[in-house]
This record gives C-alpha cells, structure tokens and sequence, in this order.
C-alpha cells in the first residue's frame, strides 16, 4: 500500500512538474512585435476656425434727406454695377437745380453785358473780372445741385448680392441712414489664426511664388471644390493667444458660399526630419501618453511622449523617442515596466506602409 501511495505521488509530482516546464516554455515563446520610429520628412494637415468674408461688403446709406419714393431691388436680389436701387424723393432738389440754372443765366447775361461794355472801354477791367466771378460762382452753385439730385438716387457700386433692407417704401430717411448693405461674392477672403510655430514653418517653405494653397471644410462637413491661396498675413501676432491671421482668398464661381459663413480651413504644413510612431504603440495613463522602450537587455521601460502633430493612425513625436530606439508595436497590454521580453523586429519602412500613413 505505502508503495503504491508513494508511486502516485512521484507520478503525480513528475506530471505536476512537467505541465510547469511546459507552461514556461509556451510562455518563453510569445514574441512581441517591436520596431523603430521612423525619422522622414512629411507633411501633416492642420484645420483652424475661420470666418468668411466678401471680397467687397458695404453699407449703402442715404447721401440726403427726403422720403423714400421707390424701391427698385428686392432682398437678396443680384444687382450690376450701376443699377438703380433706391429714389428719394427728388422734388426739392429738382426745385433747387431750376433755381441755380436761372440764377446762372442771370449771371451769363450780365457778364456778356459787361464784357461787350469792358470790349468798348466803357467800364473797367475790373468790372468784367466782377462780373466773371459772379457767372462762374452760379455755375459751381449749378454742379451743387445737381450733385444733391443725384444722391436722391441710389445706384448699384458694384455686382452684387442685396441683403435685408432697413427701411421701407416711404420711410423719413435723414443723411447717413442705412438702407441695406451689399455683398460682391465672386471671390471670399477666408480669415483663420495660425499658432507661431507653424507660421514660421509657412515661411521657411514658401515664396511669393509659391504661395501655399489650403482648402475650406465647410459646415456641412464637404470640403468647397475650389481650393484658395494664402495672399496675405497681418502685420502683429496676438500676444495674448500667440497667433496670427491669416487670409486667404477663395473664387466662388457658383455663388455657393456668403459673407458670414463660417468652416475650416485645411492647411498641409510640411515637417522636416519628423520623428513618427504609429499610434497603436502608445498607451494612455491620465491624458499622458506613453510608449514601451526596450532596451539592450530586452527588458522594457515605459516612457512619457509628448505629440506635435497627428496624422492618420501616426504620431509625430515631440519628444520622448528617437530614431535609433526600439518601441514595442504590439502587445503592450500583456507586459509591464521592467519585463523581460523576446521580440521579432519589423523596420519602420515596412510597418507604416500597413498603415494609413501620409508620409513623403
């Protein structure tokens, strides 16, 4: 009996042993993917805020007072440039226009009178420079009043689009009342800040003859077919954000897009030697990132990182990595700071082509 107990035991401790040695060889045989962050030139796109505004939007303002007699556009009506849009009542400066004409006359006779009268030696020549004066002051006093019947009519600046009008048919208007503005959208400059970093990158990368072409997501998430060009950038940065403006300017041959609107812009920023990762190397501990570091010993170190940019499942990395070093890809969820792994690395240059990365 003591013999049996004692063989069953030594089976059931040779068993116990052996399914142990199995566990850590099966275990010793996981290998991890690891691979190298890859140090390349590329771009990356970057969307700011931006407002959009007409080429040309103005008020158009009463020049005189009077009652408003007719109203010849409608709200949000395409005008050219001339077109008649508004009429003040013209009678009192009609009034005004016959009362100089005459008084021009009057004067044109009495200068005639004085310059037959000065050609014979009768009066003096200082009569006819009078009397010259006189006739040319009536004549000013003729362009003055025509120029108040003309600003009884209010014409188109430009083609253009009509907004709301502020006033209505009949309406008491006094000089400087704001009738309604109006809008020339053939072409839209675009205005979105910039950070100073990436203004310094536009820069170093740019000419007058290069000028950096960015596109416009529009608020229905579609980006605008027509792409626009950064034309100008104000004089100051921001001190209390840090930023610039920026203005680009877009064509609007379909009259998609109105003074108002608002979207983001899609600008490419190019990146020189950038350091980059794939995403799925990294993990999150309280808004941190982080990635494994293996070592010469293959022994693994979590490491912080910060983020410069973002691309599709890509990193570019501000600091924490370089080129030279190795970083797990995956399986970082199966090990911890200070474990000891055996790993099969996979160069850079083939990992992120299995990606949807965007590099040069």
């Amino acid at each position: 009996m003591r013999r049996t107990l004692v063989f069953v035991s030594l089976s059931a401790l040779l068993c116990y042993t052996s399914c142990e040695s199995k566990k850590e060889e099966k275990e010793e045989e996981i290998k991890f993917l690891v691979t190298s962050p890859l140090k390349k030139d590329t771009t990356v796109t970057r969307q700011y805020v931006c407002q959009i505004r007409s080429i040309q939007h103005i008020e158009l303002r009463a020049l005189e007072r009077g009652y408003l007699q007719e109203i010849f556009v409608d709200e949000g009506q395409s005008v050219k440039k001339g077109q008649m849009m508004f009429q003040i009542m013209p009678l009192l400066y009609q009034a005004e226009l016959q009362k100089s004409q005459a008084e021009a006359n009057y004067a044109e006779i009495e200068y005639l009178n004085t310059k037959s009268l000065a050609d014979s030696n009768i009066v003096s020549k200082n009569e006819l420079a009078l009397g010259k004066a006189k006739f040319d002051k009536a004549k000013a006093e003729v362009s003055l009043a025509q120029t108040h019947l003309q600003f009884t009519e209010v014409r188109a600046p430009f083609d253009g689009i009509m907004d709301h009008f502020h006033v209505r048919l009949g309406s008491l208007l006094d000089e400087g009342d704001l009738l309604t503005t109006l809008s020339d959208n053939s072409q839209l400059w675009v205005y979105f800040n910039v950070p100073e970093a990436e203004y310094l990158n536009y820069k170093n990368n740019s000419t007058e003859e290069n000028l950096l072409r960015v596109n416009l997501l529009m608020a229905n998430n579609q980006v605008f077919k027509y792409p626009g060009v950064v034309k100008a950038i104000e004089a100051d940065f921001n001190n209390e954000t840090g930023n610039i403006a920026f203005r680009a300017t877009f064509p609007n041959p379909e009259a998609l897009l109105r003074h108002g609107e608002t979207g983001n812009i899609q600008m490419t920023i190019p990146l020189r030697n950038a350091i980059i990762i794939p995403q799925k190397s990294t993990f999150e501990i309280l808004e941190k990132k982080f990635v494994y570091v293996v070592d010469k010993n293959n022994t693994v170190h979590s490491r912080e990182i910060t983020i410069a940019s973002e691309m599709p499942d890509l990193y570019v990395i501000g600091a924490g990595v370089s080129e030279n070093e190795r970083i797990m890809l995956e399986g970082i969820r199966k090990v911890k700071d200070g474990d000891k792994i055996t790993y099969e690395y996979e160069d850079p240059k083939t990992v992120l082509p299995k990606l949807k990365v965007y590099v040069e």
